[in-house]
């Protein structure tokens, strides 16, 4: 393994773990004793450790402060109560850490980006940002119904579910709580809550810019050079040219487009020439791998990924960007998931203000040819959030529901196992839906509010292993609109105040006012890249054939009928989601091959 961290209690016990860490040439943060506290590997400017007598305050990641001011927050540290509150007052996109005589605690993000999962060897509670390490560590075994889960319900599968550890015994910890070791307890400390969204538009915009300039603030690493998505779409360009005020020679990245509708370029291309100092690296299609090529390297040893349609793309990216000497590239990621709301919110909005309401259905139905009746019907029907999982685990192997339908339940849409995947794959995951809805619980209660986070925190599981290919050639990988202080001043907006159909991002577009240039930041429209999946299916669908055959990993298992598999993808596609599922099945496959022979756990 070659990068990640693990956080060690200040007891005797918890130092006979540090040689067991599977990380080689690992860096170490000691508590104020002299016993390790954080151990891992991460380049040298990602960690900021500061320390105030027996007071450690740690940041992994992009500091949202000064180390001055760090050294001040850690001076006033002088007990448990006072470092849960300064650690609530330094929020980002970071891991932090509080490390006081017999007492620590340790969290990472609320928008899921920074993880972190616990388990226990023997009496020592300890944690890690990655739940392989804690299975390397302690010789855990893999969870077949997690694994199940990926399988069976690919990128259908919302938050919480999949964030659950693919590994026994070894927990996901909710991105909203946080870790105290307390002697030899550990406990999971809820620390933060979304706030209500009581802020009209206007008063919105300059909270949401305020947060943006925060987030995209010092960016320019001292070594190296930063690097950002330029495609044409308001996400990237708003990240972009916010960096780029401090930062004016920048380096922008995108691809050439292989669709002859798809006018990113010409919007790309205005954006470009604002930004005079800048260098501009833009890749042809035609020196590209083609979509689905080289599937068969995995992503990340920490879990499957479904990027494997793209990996071989990334990977070239990064190598370019590398080449040209990014250190540090920023991306719109987290751009969807904060300023298009999902239609969620239309059930609270229906009870407080019925008239606006009907408005806001009736536009939303026109654009997108919802059956108006049948979504009003859906808005009357009361529903609750284990029932809503309930209810997915129940149908999970019935036909899909009409293509045409607004997602207006506790998760992301509906839940459905392919064709291809056996009963007793399907019973696996059927079980998982189930033990989702007895134990997980609304992150809102507002649903508009809900739905936001179910989107934002199912899509950063994805974005952490992007992260991955990044690191793979020295390149940071930061989502400046998920930082935290972002989604905080997004979600204190009404959803109806900036979640109609008539604008587009209207919440993110007017925020910019200013800062991106007119044509673009008042951009309609949205780019396709459906040629690029389809050509090269074409081209690779027989070697991903043989991947998942009768030898495959997952047909091993008794997850995958290769049979049914392959009459599936060889016959007509009526839309993309077989596709869609494919990505994830190559994924678990890929990856299950990436790990390495089983071990037992070492003793105590």
């Amino acid at each position: 393994m070659s990068s990640g961290f693990v956080v060690l209690p200040d007891r005797p016990q918890a130092e006979r773990l540090f040689p067991r860490v599977p990380l080689d040439g690992a860096r170490v943060i000691p508590h104020a004793s002299g016993r390790p506290w954080i151990v891992g590997r991460w380049p040298a400017d990602a960690v900021t450790v500061v320390e105030s007598g027996p007071v450690r305050l740690v940041v992994v990641g992009d500091a949202p402060a000064s180390r001055a001011r760090l050294a001040q927050t850690a001076g006033r540290i002088t007990g448990p109560a006072d470092a849960a509150r300064a650690l609530v007052g330094l929020r980002g996109s970071c891991h932090l850490g509080v490390s006081l005589p017999d007492w620590s605690r340790f969290q990472g993000s609320a928008s899921g980006l920074r993880r972190l999962f616990h388990t226990r060897a023997g009496a020592v509670a300890l944690a890690a940002d990655r739940a392989d390490l804690l299975a390397a560590l302690t010789g855990a075994g893999l969870d077949e119904e997690a694994l199940a889960l990926r399988a069976v319900c690919g990128l259908q599968l919302p938050y919480p579910a999949n964030a659950r550890s693919l590994w026994s015994g070894v927990a996901a910890l909710a991105p909203d709580h946080a870790l105290e070791w307390d002697a030899d307890a550990l406990e999971e400390v809820r620390w933060w809550q979304p706030p209500k969204p009581e802020l009209s538009l206007a008063d919105g915009v300059a909270a949401v810019r305020e947060a943006l300039l925060a987030a995209t603030h010092g960016k320019r690493p001292e070594n190296g050079r930063l690097s950002s998505d330029l495609s044409g779409g308001l996400d990237s360009s708003s990240v972009c040219f916010l960096a780029a005020r401090e930062d004016p020679e920048i380096l922008t990245f995108r691809w050439g487009e292989a669709e002859e509708g798809n006018d990113d370029t010409v919007f790309a291309e205005l954006a470009m020439k604002e930004l005079g100092r800048a260098e501009h690296l833009v890749v042809p299609q035609a020196e590209l791998p083609d979509m689905f090529a080289e599937a068969e390297n995995p992503v990340s040893a920490e879990m499957p990924s479904p990027l494997t349609r793209a990996t071989a793309r990334i990977r070239r990216s990064v190598a370019l960007l590398a080449e040209h000497g990014s250190v540090r590239h920023l991306s719109g990621h987290g751009g969807d998931e904060l300023f298009t709301p999902m239609p969620g919110y239309l059930h609270p909005l229906l009870r407080r203000r019925p008239v606006t309401a009907l408005r806001h259905l009736r536009a939303h139905a026109a654009l997108r040819r919802w059956p108006l009746r049948a979504t009003f019907a859906e808005l009357l029907r009361p529903s609750s959030f284990a029932g809503w999982w309930a209810a997915e685990a129940d149908v999970l192997t019935e036909p899909p529901p009409p293509l045409r339908r607004a997602a207006l339940g506790w998760g992301l849409g509906p839940i459905r196992a392919p064709d291809w995947i056996t009963p007793a794959g399907a019973e696996l995951a059927r079980a998982a839906l189930r033990r989702t809805a007895a134990t997980a619980s609304p992150l809102a209660a507002n649903l508009g509010s809900h739905q936001t986070l179910v989107v934002i925190r199912s899509n950063t599981s994805t974005y952490r292993l992007l992260a991955d290919l990044y690191a793979e050639r020295g390149i940071a990988l930061e989502a400046p609109l998920l930082d935290d202080r972002v989604v905080d001043a997004a979600l204190r907006v009404r959803p109806d105040a900036h979640a109609g159909p008539w604008r587009f991002k209207p919440l993110l577009a007017e925020a910019m006012r200013g800062i991106v240039p007119e044509p673009v930041r008042t951009r309609a429209t949205k780019g396709e890249f459906g040629e690029d999946v389809r050509r090269g299916l074409r081209t690779h669908l027989p070697a991903l054939l043989d991947l998942l055959g009768p030898d495959s990993r997952l047909a091993g298992r008794g997850l995958l009928d290769p049979d049914a598999l392959r009459v599936r993808l060889t016959g007509p596609q009526a839309d993309n989601s077989a596709v869609q599922a494919l990505e994830s099945l190559v994924g678990c496959e890929t990856w299950l091959r990436s790990l390495p022979p089983s071990r037992p756990a070492p003793k105590d």
